[in-house]
């Protein structure tokens, strides 16, 4: 099993839930307003006059047959929109009951 944490612009919103329902990922955890800038040429996010825009974050535990479909899935909705951003990153997860 792996934990993937995806953030993104909340103007992805409805297409990550797009992406887990055609996945077929049924349980997440889904943070609406989060802040923060990207590591390489991402805008702050932080919801103020300057910076107005947010960002959320959505975390899945999933199969790890499912992780490579989700991250292209997320890397392609991306690569369509880059000023938007969004990034994954996977962790393993060693035990859950």
């Amino acid at each position: 099993m792996k934990a993937v944490m995806i953030m993104f612009n909340q103007a992805h919103s409805e297409k990550v839930e797009f992406i887990f329902d055609s996945l077929e990922i049924r349980g997440y955890t889904w943070w609406k307003e989060v802040q923060g800038r990207g590591s390489e040429t991402g805008d702050p996010r932080m919801g103020t006059h300057t910076w107005p825009e947010m960002n959320s974050s959505a975390m899945v535990i999933i199969p790890d047959d499912k992780v490579d479909p989700l991250l292209e899935s997320i890397q392609k909705m991306d690569e369509i929109n880059k000023e938007v951003g969004a990034r994954a990153f996977v962790l393993n997860v060693e035990k859950m009951y």
